[in-house]
């Protein structure tokens, strides 16, 4: 993003004929303005193609939750009520807690997590769009695990700020797919805590790996997979 906004903030500076005052503009920034719209042409393709990938994935994980059966423990929700003070608002270490907590149980790919740590009309984003409404997110996230045959997700780092707090995590994957591919990538998410009720208002994901990077681990085979690199 901020490749393509300093792109985007080039001003053209133009040079003036001494005798007639029309601005001339050096061949180099017509190269510039160029190479400027190829990129926005290009980051545009890009961004459709991660949409169509993103629907889809959506589509798939539907369409196996009702092909494959559930694995233990996936339909299980964290429903422990969080503690509130005399306002109503719940105590921002407890929400931080339960966040820690829902990556004990890998919940991008479960739905497992503390649904009292969230607002029902949650906004969930990631570099693929966005939506709102915590029940949709947790039926993407358990639909989501259907595609995979393994999956370890591990909270490397916290982070608190004054309206938010930081987890940085690690990602790896071998999805069901007939070549096995795996999808490994570092990335973390901003959890935004609303003012009133303590609870995540927002939950946006960053993933440290360029969207075509992603896009193309779905494609590229596993070489030499065995259990032991599942179980890994």
């Amino acid at each position: 993003m901020a490749n393509f906004i300093a792109s985007h903030s080039i001003v053209p500076i133009p040079t003036f004929h001494s005798h007639n005052r029309h601005p001339v503009f050096h061949s180099n920034y017509c190269q510039k303005v160029g190479k400027i719209r190829c990129n926005a042409k290009d980051d545009n393709s890009d961004n459709a193609l991660l949409k169509i990938a993103w629907y889809g994935s959506e589509f798939l994980g539907i369409a196996a939750s009702f092909l494959r059966s559930p694995k233990i423990g996936d339909s299980v929700t964290a429903d422990v009520e969080l503690p509130v003070d005399e306002l109503g608002k719940i105590d921002r270490a407890a929400v931080v807690g339960a966040i820690k907590q829902d990556f004990q149980t890998s919940y991008f790919v479960t739905g497992n997590l503390s649904v009292d740590a969230y607002e029902e009309e949650c906004e969930f984003a990631d570099p693929a769009g966005s939506f709102k409404g915590l029940n949709r997110f947790k039926r993407n996230c358990s639909n989501f695990g259907y595609l995979l045959e393994t999956s370890n997700m591990k909270l490397m780092k916290w982070e608190d700020f004054e309206d938010k707090g930081i987890g940085h995590w690690r990602f790896r994957c071998v999805m069901s797919f007939p070549w096995n591919p795996i999808l490994s990538a570092t990335g973390y998410t901003e959890y935004y805590f609303d003012e009133k009720s303590g609870k995540i208002c927002r939950h946006v994901e960053h993933w440290n790996v360029p969207k075509m990077a992603l896009f193309k681990q779905i494609l590229r085979p596993s070489r030499g997979l065995n259990k032991d690199n599942k179980s890994s």
